[in-house]
């Protein structure tokens, strides 16, 4: 296979360090810093301990901006590069890769510091014992932050830090313990789930939808809890606001410029309140989400925009993100050169335009407009933005985001609605085939099992409900991918991810908690259309990571919600679907072990668990079983009325 990551070349570099011979995208990125990073294993562990120094852990993504602003303010600074790999064993981990180890640091700088994100910036000790920790410095004292050279002091008083550090880790230990006492049931569902939509319901902003202030995220898993909720509350206040809630978000949500509107699919997150202004980087895992959550609006609504934004997205996934074996890449880079030239990559480069380029693009007159409009005229009356750059680096440039409806134009202009889609689908094309011509930003090929495994489902989900036949084959290629490439029979283990090269080059790391409970949900999906995993038997949870593993000091079980879905919640739901397909009772079993291990928190701050409280609403409300032939229904191009009619509460498509 053509390589389609960033390997090893020829090119002669000033510096080349271990980094050079790995796969992952991100560590090839810092394979010619002056630094001399160690990927995370064994040879830096030894080296540490025989060496007696500390060890300093760099975690981040190859698609982070933040990450690319540390490396070139710090990492490719001479001294720095000097300073750190005379002082420290230095070790760069692909967060993608190892999110276990990350989420590890990420609890001691979170609990240390009061919040976190990426680059990560952590100093251990040679027994991987974490001591200080943040997350971008800069190379110098800056704007209150302490920069790269004042940390590098910290010999001065290493053993009251070290001490600090395990006092740390020990309390968290002891905090991030999770257990069911002998006995005890999960907590009743319609409270907790009556508690949660008050909680969202306190959070939310009503002009735009969403929850809370900027930067503001998507949250598709308060969405799919909010129309779940709506479908056992339909007759009351409470859940005819919480459906309101969940559709007014995904709407303003796909009219703002977190939604792009020439190239599709969705950015990371908005900057400001009004969804206008986003962090460009593409997620694969956003994409998935969001593809689910639009079309079980399209079922709960019925409304054909939702169904449209959800093909959308898939469109985006198939054209940019997809490999020909059938996986899925990772990400795209918010970062690009600038079409104009420059040395530099810019965030948001490859997507925004000045209004000279529409004007230049788009000057044809329209024939029967009031003022003999050009189609300029129109386009940047429908997605008319100001100029807007919160990071200043794209003066003059806007962001398109829709702020007429087309009824609205076709009104301005003296024409018709169909003219006005017709015109916007013409200029739409036009600008595709401009940008198409630019400097693409960084895509990461790594392809992760476990987002695969998202990815594989939204594909499943969305040909079930538009009965779209081309959708179901890419969800059976994407099956048919994992199977392949990442499952290794002999072993009968996943595999976390693989890259394309001159052959499918597998990851040397074996599976991770999530890799299973997506891949086992989108198979489930894919079985609806034509075990035993890492358990803690003690505390009745699932570790998210192999307990055996030495090097992670922490076995954490997911307990909130994320970027992405709570994989408990997968699990748990994965549990109650075996125990209905087969008929055997440890599935279910298994299914209120896990609940009940998270009855507190359910009890107390079910906001931080949205998907784990539909998980108990299915459980207290019971899945629907519907036995039916779907194969005809796809030959035939139809409806599959059955997805559309119940999406909620959960059901179960049993072939006879």
């Amino acid at each position: 296979m053509a390589s389609g990551s960033e390997g090893p070349s020829s090119t002669s570099h000033k510096h080349s360090n271990r980094l050079a011979k790995e796969r992952s995208p991100y560590l090839l990125q810092h394979a010619h810093n002056p630094v001399d990073w160690y990927p995370w294993g064994k040879d830096a562990f030894d080296k540490a301990k025989n060496e007696d120094k500390p060890i300093f852990l760099s975690v981040g993504y190859s698609t982070c901006h933040w990450c690319h602003v540390m490396e070139r303010e710090s990492f490719e600074d001479e001294e720095i590069g000097k300073i750190l790999s005379e002082n420290f064993i230095c070790i760069k981990l692909d967060r993608e890769e190892r999110p276990d180890v990350d989420k590890v640091y990420m609890t001691f700088v979170q609990a240390t510091s009061g919040g976190g994100g990426w680059p990560m910036s952590v100093w251990l000790t040679p027994e991987l014992r974490p001591f200080i920790g943040g997350t971008y410095f800069p190379p110098r004292d800056r704007g209150g932050r302490p920069g790269m050279t004042c940390v590098l002091k910290w010999q001065n008083n290493r053993p009251a830090l070290e001490s600090s550090g395990e006092r740390i880790i020990e309390a968290l230990k002891k905090g991030t313990t999770i257990t069911a006492n002998a006995g005890q049931s999960p907590p009743l569902a319609p409270d907790v789930a009556n508690r949660c939509f008050q909680q969202l319901a306190h959070s939310y902003e009503e002009e735009y939808g969403g929850f809370r202030d900027a930067p503001k995220f998507p949250s598709p898993v308060n969405l799919m809890f909010l129309m779940s909720y709506w479908t056992v509350n339909r007759s009351t206040s409470e859940g005819v606001e919480a459906l309101q809630m969940a559709l007014h978000t995904l709407r303003m949500m796909a009219l703002g410029g977190i939604h792009d509107h020439i190239a599709q699919g969705f950015h990371r997150y908005s900057t400001d309140s009004s969804w206008h202004v986003p962090h460009f980087e593409k997620m694969l895992y956003d994409q998935a989400q969001l593809a689910v959550a639009y079309i079980t609006a399209s079922q709960v609504s019925g409304e054909q925009f939702f169904a449209e934004v959800a093909k959308d997205v898939l469109l985006y996934v198939s054209r940019d993100l997809s490999d020909k074996s059938g996986g899925f890449y990772s990400a795209e880079d918010a970062d690009s050169v600038p079409a104009s030239g420059g040395p530099e990559k810019r965030e948001g480069a490859f997507c925004v335009w000045t209004a000279s380029e529409v004007r230049e693009l788009l000057p044809d007159v329209v024939e029967g407009t009031a003022g003999n409009a050009t189609l300029a005229d129109i386009f940047m009356h429908h997605y008319g933005s100001k100029s807007k750059d919160p990071h200043g680096e794209l003066q003059g440039q806007n962001v398109l985001i829709v702020r007429y409806s087309v009824e609205l134009t076709a009104a301005r202009f003296g024409i018709t609605v169909e003219k006005v889609n017709e015109l916007l689908a013409s200029a739409r094309a036009k600008m595709a085939v401009v940008r198409k011509s630019r400097p693409r930003p960084h895509l990461d090929t790594k392809m992760l099992a476990s987002w695969n495994g998202l990815m594989l489902s939204a594909y499943a989900r969305v040909g079930a409900v538009l009965g779209d036949k081309d959708l179901v084959e890419r969800a059976v290629k994407a099956g048919g991918f994992l199977k392949e490439h990442l499952w290794d029979a002999k072993q009968q283990t996943i595999l976390r991810s693989c890259y394309r090269g001159d052959q499918m080059e597998i990851s040397v790391y074996l599976w991770l908690l999530d890799d299973y409970a997506f891949i086992i949900c989108g198979l489930l999906d894919l079985y609806e259309l034509r075990q035993d995993v890492v358990r803690d038997d003690q505390g009745r949870g699932y570790f998210c990571s192999d307990p055996t593993d030495s090097t992670v000091l922490l076995q954490l079980k997911k307990g909130e919600d994320g970027c992405i879905s709570l994989l408990t919640q997968s699990q748990r739901s994965t549990f109650l679907r075996l125990s209905h397909y087969t008929g055997r009772q440890e599935w279910l079993q298994k299914s209120q072990q896990l609940l009940t291990a998270f009855s507190d928190r359910l009890t107390t701050v079910p906001i931080a668990l949205p998907e784990m409280v539909r998980a108990l609403m299915a459980q207290h409300y019971t899945l629907k079983q519907v036995s039916l032939k779907l194969t005809h229904m796809i030959m035939k191009g139809n409806k599959f009325r059955h997805q559309k009619d119940l999406c909620c509460p959960p059901k179960l498509i049993l072939h006879p």
